[in-house]
């Protein structure tokens, strides 16, 4: 019935310490590792009260148990980036394997390393002793309170992270993200959504107007903070590819891409 759904729905997001009514009738919360519950009410949702439950199919992969069809050089690069240091962007589709991968990656960080991770909804499941996970809060009630992830990103800088990592970057958090990583704070990471490699830079290009960047600003941000692209989508039977680059400014002074993936900054 549809007064059960709603109650259902309430149920399951006040358990994830979210609440969820017809001021915020959109939520997403984590129940417990590996479960995550994202929950929609009327009119949002037309049909009545949405549920979506979903669940981590596997969790602590070794990298080198990745299902994904690696080009020749690939994997030992990647693991001599996460040695060396290098600031990473991980990109793909919904779907893709972009938490994974990125935490498999991070499993390969030194033992003393601190990796901070800064989340909306906590999904990073990093099999390393030292990692400190921070969510972003919603407002309460009356509209206060809330702790989004830019605000996570400043004040993470005051807990002396190694590396710093925003799980998904998609908002105005791009600008305090970028602002870490080209002040000196190297080997962190993050992802973002997008179809291809060559369709990165205009998705960045897009955050990068929410926080209040003009491409050539953005471009010449983007080239300093990150040493590595890392992007991966699925291919026949659920086996995944994974193409590397690197950011470059290009002839009109805008974003771009260098897909020769043997070139490292």
């Amino acid at each position: 019935a549809p007064d059960q759904a709603v109650a259902l729905a309430r149920l399951l997001i006040e358990a994830g310490g979210r609440h969820l009514d017809d001021a915020s009738p959109i939520v997403d919360v984590r129940l417990a590792p590996g479960i995550r519950v994202h929950a929609a009410l009327a009119p949002v949702a037309l049909g009545g009260a949405t549920i979506s439950v979903r669940f981590s199919r596997s969790r602590h992969v070794d990298f080198l148990d990745l299902p994904v069809d690696w080009q020749p050089g690939q994997q030992q690069q990647l693991i001599s980036a996460v040695h060396n240091r290098a600031t990473i962007l991980i990109t793909g589709n919904t779907g893709s394997g972009k938490t994974t991968l990125l935490a498999s990656l991070l499993a390969r960080s030194a033992a003393r390393d601190r990796i901070v991770v800064l989340e909306d909804v906590a999904e990073l499941d990093i099999d390393h002793p030292h990692v400190v996970q921070l969510e972003c809060r919603q407002a309460n009630l009356e509209g206060v309170g809330e702790i989004g992830l830019d605000r996570l990103v400043r004040e993470s800088l005051r807990m002396r992270p190694t590396r710093l990592v925003v799980g998904e970057c998609r908002g105005v958090e791009l600008r305090e993200l970028l602002a870490a990583f080209t002040s000196g704070h190297r080997g962190g990471a993050s992802t973002i959504h997008a179809p291809h490699l060559a369709s990165v830079p205009a998705r960045l290009e897009a955050l990068g107007v929410l926080a209040h960047y003009s491409p050539k600003q953005l471009a010449r941000q983007v080239v300093h903070a990150f040493d590595l692209i890392i992007h991966i989508s699925v291919g026949d039977e659920g086996r995944r590819q994974v193409e590397l680059g690197r950011f470059v400014v290009g002839e009109n002074g805008t974003l771009a891409v260098d897909t020769d993936s043997s070139a490292e900054k």
